[in-house]
């Protein structure tokens, strides 16, 4: 019976050629090669199963080929190669420094390197996993790589380059190895599988390739794995199956739930993979990739970074279509968070189930927020109701306004009135208590006179003349006249709506009153502190709040209109009339010096000026 040997052993690259995904070294060691440029020491870098190894022994090789191809490449005939080969060279050595790390091991490397070469023009000592060495091994070794003989080569290899002490590093070439990409495993597993005639789908080999992390060397022996399980037929439900992965098809289940808001065939895909066997952290961390997948697919450009199979990229691409960016980006923020929190919960299904909640009510969420958002610029983009006016009627006030003795405010009379102003004549026949002159710093004065003719040409109107104003006094400031609120008053929207006119009721005031000024402590911390005053009632439901300075006033004119119709609407009496007072409130003397203080503690403690004179104390603390 044949001995069965591995595919990473029996695949192994034997030329630089052959080596998979470090075309970037590899071509720089064939330059060094060819050019005649080698270093006296070379540090290997990178993860696990990439290379370097490989690198190092294809490189021992070629230095001392005595028939090097125009490929820089060893030929693999004369004898330096056929030594090689078969493992009884006596100008290669490896050592493993895992093993052999002591001083003592050194030494003895060293004392060899003293001799040169019988056959051939290198020495070469490849040292791996050289980070295993001690410091003091190290430093009986600082010497030798520093300055060895002319036919001396170290080849050194690591995978924790930051365990190497610097004064190693600084004696070496130093080449950092990268992980090899999932194409570049598929192409060469696919390449194994022809060879040995082997029946693999390509989803299988992607999924290989990705259980492997970066390393060849993995997936081979993935591979030698899944060829023994399912015989010469490597199918992707067989590898899903025997290497116990979270495929794609339950991300692609849960993100179509998801989407369609199905919360509870959500938690049960969720039950079935911890019935599975499953960790809820891996599942919760796979959530994130595959939304990350999603959005890469939203762009044209971007899809290039999915490493994986044609088949599946398809189905990303379809469920993509069906995925607004708004819930992607929103379920990357809860998994996320989520992913934060898993490790310090106390109950870590709960977490993860809670999660999956948010993220099903999503587009729930986006449609409420979007109604909203059309509904506000629905209401902002509706015209506002015009204004009816009434031409060539006379400017008569309404019986309420005269039994309420409201004034015209001047901005009524200067209404255009068909050919542009208002006949004299309907001026005359208002009320002298009606009769409102405009103000002096927008029009002219305007006379009275007796009514013109019947055939007499109408009059052109003359544009008002724009006259600069009088600077308002302080006097002026602090009381303001009465035609100003009156003017205010007038100026407000009829409201007759909000109820009767009857005597006001002062329990139902209360309660009305404390209820605005509770919810505006909540919305408008300024308008609170103004309505968060005593008032009183006065005459004709007239309702007095005190404040108590003039700027205060002015804040309060801005927002009496509201306080008013909210007041007339929840009370149901639409006669309640709104104004305020400036009550200055008499503040006491104010303590201002340490005597002063002193003076009134002393009138509410007499016993101060006591202890004052017997221990000679001072004021002035």
């Amino acid at each position: 019976m044949e001995n069965f040997v591995v595919s990473a052993r029996k695949y192994r690259p034997a030329t630089f050629d052959s080596v998979v995904g470090q075309h970037h070294i590899t071509n720089t060691l064939k330059n060094a090669i060819s050019s005649h440029h080698l270093a006296q020491a070379f540090l290997f870098c990178g993860p696990r199963g990439v290379g370097k190894t490989t690198c190092a022994r294809i490189l021992a090789k070629t230095i001392n080929c005595q028939n090097i191809t125009p490929e820089t490449e060893a030929c693999n005939e004369c004898e330096s190669c056929r030594s090689f080969n078969s493992n009884s060279s006596f100008n290669i050595h490896e050592l493993d420094a895992a093993s052999n790390n002591s001083v003592e091991d050194i030494r003895n490397l060293v004392e060899q390197v003293r001799y040169a070469p019988q056959t051939g023009k290198y020495k070469i000592y490849i040292i791996d996993e050289v980070h295993m060495l001690s410091n003091q091994a190290f430093n009986a070794f600082l010497k030798t790589l520093e300055e060895p003989p002319a036919y001396a080569i170290f080849i050194l290899a690591t995978t924790e380059r930051h365990k190497i002490i610097p004064t190693i590093l600084s004696r070496c070439q130093i080449f950092d190895f990268n992980r090899i990409r999932i194409e570049d495993m598929v192409r060469h597993l696919g390449n194994i599988a022809q060879k040995e005639n082997i029946q693999a789908e390509p989803d299988a080999l992607h999924l290989i390739s990705q259980k492997a992390d970066g390393a060849l060397r993995d997936a081979l022996s993935i591979f030698d794995q899944m060829v023994t399980f399912s015989g010469h037929n490597v199918t992707y439900r067989a590898t899903v199956e025997n290497l116990h992965i979270l495929d794609y098809d339950y991300y692609f289940r849960l993100t179509d739930h998801l989407l369609e808001q199905n919360l509870s065939g959500s938690l049960l895909l969720f039950d079935e993979i911890l019935k599975n066997g499953f960790d809820a952290h891996n599942f919760l961390i796979g959530i994130g990739e595959h939304f990350r997948s999603l959005l890469v697919c939203k762009d044209a450009q971007t899809v290039q970074l999915l490493e994986v199979s044609d088949n599946i990229k398809t189905r990303y691409a379809e469920q993509s279509q069906k995925s607004s960016v708004s819930f992607l980006l929103s379920g990357l923020n809860l998994v996320s968070t989520c992913d934060t929190n898993y490790k310090s919960s106390k109950n870590q299904r709960l977490h993860v189930e809670l999660c999956l909640m948010k993220m099903a009510h999503l587009n729930a969420a986006f449609s409420f927020a979007q109604e909203g958002a059309e509904l506000k610029k629905a209401k902002v983009a509706a015209p506002a109701p015009a204004a009816t006016k009434s031409v060539g009627a006379p400017l008569i006030p309404s019986a309420a306004m005269q039994q309420q003795g409201t004034t015209i405010p001047s901005e009524s009379l200067q209404q255009p009135h068909q050919a542009g102003h208002v006949p004299s004549q309907e001026l005359q026949q208002l009320p002298k208590q009606q009769q409102v002159t405009p103000d002096a710093h927008l029009t002219p004065p305007v006379a009275q006179a007796a009514p013109a003719p019947a055939m007499q040409r109408p009059s052109i109107p003359v544009p008002p003349q724009k006259k600069l104003g009088k600077l308002p006094s302080l006097k002026d400031l602090q009381n303001p006249p009465a035609a100003v609120a009156e003017v205010a008053v007038a100026e407000e929207e009829d409201e007759s709506a909000y109820g009767v006119a009857a005597p006001l009721d002062q329990a139902r005031l209360n309660t009305v009153w404390h209820a605005i000024v509770r919810r505006k402590k909540g919305e408008n911390m300024m308008e609170y502190t103004l309505l968060n005053r005593q008032f009183h009632i006065g005459e004709g439901n007239e309702i007095v709040l005190h404040l108590e300075n003039h700027v205060m006033m002015d804040q309060f004119t801005s927002m009496r209109p509201e306080i008013l119709r909210e007041l007339k609407k929840e009370t149901g009496n639409r006669s309640i009339k709104l104004r305020a007072e400036v009550i200055e409130v008499q503040e006491g003397n104010k303590l201002y010096t340490s005597q002063d203080k002193f003076n009134y503690l002393a009138e509410k403690y007499p016993v101060l000026v006591d202890l004052k004179q017997r221990f000679g104390l001072d004021t002035d603390f």
